[in-house]
C-alpha cells in the first residue's frame, strides 16, 4: 500500500525527464512557465460546459392527471331564473265612484270572500231610488191608456146593429120580390083585359081597373126597392161603426209600445245600478297575501281603476329565460334543480312547459338576444301559507336554475379541462374534434376521441379512450406527443 504512490511518482517523473529531453530548451522554458497559468481556465470551461449539459437536457414536465373512469353524469342548461306565483289577481274598481281608503298594506293575509276595498255607495242609491220612481210612473201611464180604448158592451152593440141591419136587408129584398111578382101579374092581366075589351067581351071600366092595378103595383115595387136600398145603408153604417170601434180598441197599442219599451229600458238600468251598487264592496277572491297596493289613500276612480294585486304564496313556480338554443334541448317534465336561493338544500322543480314565443333581450353586454320562458313546478314541495312570515320562497325571487337535457348511467368520463381543440394536419382532423393527452410510460400522448356530452365539469367519452387511463388536467403549449412528464405530488 505504500509502496504503489512512491511507484507512482517516480513514474511520473521519469515520464518528465523524457518530455524534456524531446523538448527543445526554449520550449521547455515557455511550457513550465505557462502551464499552471492555463489550469485554471481549462478547469472552469470543463464545469461550464457540465453545467449546460444539464442545464439543457429535457427534464420530465410536472404535470396534474386524472383517471378515465366511469359514473353518472347530468348534462345541465344552467341560468338565472326567478320565482312567481302562477295566478295573481289583479283587483279594479268595477264601478266609478269614490275610492275609500285602502286599510292593507303589501303582505297582508287576505281571506277570500273579505272586504278589501270600498266606493261610497251613496249615489249609486239615489240613482236607483230615481229609477224606481220613473218605473212605477210609467207603469202607471201604461195603465192608463187602456182605458182609452172602447168598451167590449160598445163592440157588441155594434155588432147587434149589424145582425139587425142585416135581417132587415133580407126582409126588404124578400118585399121586393114579392113586389115584382105582383107587378108581374097585374102586367099580364091588363094585357089579358085590354085584348078581352078589343073583343068586346068586357066593359071598358074593367079594363082601366086592370091598368090602375098595374100601376099601383109598380109604385109598390119602387117603395118597396127604397126600403131595401135603406136596409143595405143601414147594414153599412152598422158595419162601419164596428170597424171604427175596432180601429179604436187598436189605436192605443202603439202607446203601449212606446210604453214597453221605456219600462223595459228603466228595468235595464235598474238592473245595472243594482249590480254597481253590489260591486261597492270590493271583496278578496281568493285566499292569500296582498302582492301591491296601487292605491291607498281616498280618490274618485273610474271603472277599471286597478287597486291591489293578490296571489296565494303556495302557488309558486319557476320562470327562467333560455338562450333560444338552449331552450330547443328542454323537454316538457325535465328535471330542474335550484340552487342559491337563501336555503342550504337544492329545491327539486320539473318542466311544465316551454313557452312557443321567444323575445327579444339585451344582455350586460349590449347583445340583443332571443330568449324563452321555461316553466317549472315544485316537485315534493310544501309551501305554508303562512310563508311571507315563515322566510320561505316568495314571489319574484331570484333562484339559481339547473336544468337537465341528458343524463347517463354508466358512462365513460373524464375531466372538462382535460380537453382541447385539434389542430387540423396531414390526417385531416377536423378543427372542431376533440383531443386529451394520455400519459404512456411517462410521456404524453396527443390522442383524439369522441366526446358526445358534456357537462358543466365532465365529458362523455363515446370512444377513443379506455377505462384506468390517466389523462393530463390543463394541458400548457410545453407539453407535446412524446414529452416526459411526471405525476404532481399534491
Amino acid at each position: 500500500m505504500i509502496d504503489k504512490p512512491s511507484e507512482t511518482v517516480q513514474w511520473t517523473q521519469d515520464q518528465e525527464a523524457k518530455e524534456s529531453e524531446s523538448i527543445p530548451p526554449v520550449k521547455k522554458q515557455q511550457k513550465r512557465k505557462y502551464f499552471p497559468r492555463q489550469l485554471p481556465y481549462i478547469l472552469g470551461g470543463l464545469g461550464l460546459l457540465t453545467m449546460l449539459i444539464l442545464a439543457f437536457r429535457p427534464s420530465p414536465i410536472t404535470v396534474d392527471v386524472a383517471e378515465v373512469k366511469r359514473g353518472d353524469v347530468s348534462v345541465t342548461v344552467d341560468e338565472e331564473g326567478e320565482t312567481r306565483i302562477r295566478k295573481r289577481y289583479n283587483v279594479s274598481a268595477s264601478v266609478e265612484g269614490r275610492l275609500r281608503r285602502i286599510n292593507l298594506d303589501e303582505g297582508d293575509r287576505v281571506t277570500q270572500g273579505d272586504i278589501i276595498a270600498q266606493i261610497d255607495p251613496l249615489p249609486l242609491e239615489s240613482d236607483i231610488q230615481e229609477a224606481q220612481a220613473r218605473l212605477r210612473q210609467w207603469e202607471a201611464e201604461k195603465a192608463g191608456v187602456e182605458t182609452q180604448r172602447p168598451k167590449r158592451e160598445a163592440i157588441a152593440q155594434a155588432e147587434a146593429r149589424i145582425r139587425a141591419a142585416e135581417a132587415k136587408q133580407k126582409e126588404a129584398v124578400a118585399k121586393v120580390e114579392r113586389a115584382r111578382a105582383d107587378l108581374e101579374q097585374a102586367r099580364r092581366d091588363r094585357q089579358r083585359n085590354q085584348q078581352l075589351h078589343a073583343d068586346g067581351v068586357i066593359s071598358r071600366q074593367e079594363k082601366e081597373r086592370a091598368e090602375l092595378d098595374e100601376t099601383i103595383k109598380i109604385r109598390a115595387l119602387e117603395a118597396e126597392q127604397r126600403v131595401a136600398e135603406s136596409s143595405v145603408a143601414e147594414v153599412k153604417a152598422a158595419q162601419e161603426a164596428l170597424s171604427i170601434l175596432r180601429a179604436e180598441q187598436q189605436d192605443p197599442d202603439y202607446l203601449l209600445d212606446v210604453y214597453d219599451a221605456r219600462i223595459a229600458s228603466i228595468k235595464a238600468e235598474l238592473a245595472k245600478l243594482t249590480d254597481d251598487a253590489n260591486h261597492t264592496n270590493i271583496r278578496s277572491p281568493i285566499d292569500g297575501y296582498v302582492l301591491r297596493v296601487n292605491l291607498e289613500s281616498a280618490k274618485y276612480v273610474e271603472a277599471g281603476t286597478q287597486l291591489l294585486e293578490l296571489g296565494n304564496p303556495q302557488d309558486l313556480e319557476i320562470v327562467v329565460d333560455l338562450l333560444s338554443s338552449d331552450a330547443v334541448k328542454v323537454k316538457p317534465d325535465a328535471m330542474m334543480f335550484l340552487e342559491q336561493w337563501g336555503g342550504q338544500s337544492t329545491l327539486k322543480a320539473k318542466v311544465r312547459y316551454v313557452e312557443p314565443s321567444a323575445f327579444t333581450k339585451v344582455s350586460a353586454l349590449g347583445v340583443e338576444e332571443q330568449r324563452v320562458n321555461v316553466i317549472a313546478d315544485f316537485v315534493d314541495l310544501e309551501i305554508p301559507l303562512d310563508s311571507a312570515q315563515s322566510g320561505f320562497l316568495q314571489d319574484r325571487y331570484r333562484v339559481e336554475t339547473k336544468t337537465v337535457v341528458w343524463s347517463g348511467e354508466d358512462v365513460m368520463l373524464i375531466p372538462l379541462s382535460a380537453l382541447f381543440r385539434c389542430e387540423p394536419g396531414n390526417n385531416r382532423v377536423l378543427s372542431n374534434d376533440w383531443c386529451t393527452f394520455v400519459v404512456e410510460n411517462n410521456q404524453a400522448q396527443k390522442r383524439q376521441i369522441k366526446v358526445s356530452q358534456r357537462s358543466n365539469f365532465e365529458a362523455v367519452i363515446e370512444k377513443g379512450l379506455q377505462e384506468e387511463e390517466k389523462v393530463i388536467l390543463h394541458p400548457t403549449e410545453q407539453i407535446r406527443s412524446g414529452t416526459k412528464v411526471k405525476f404532481s405530488t399534491q
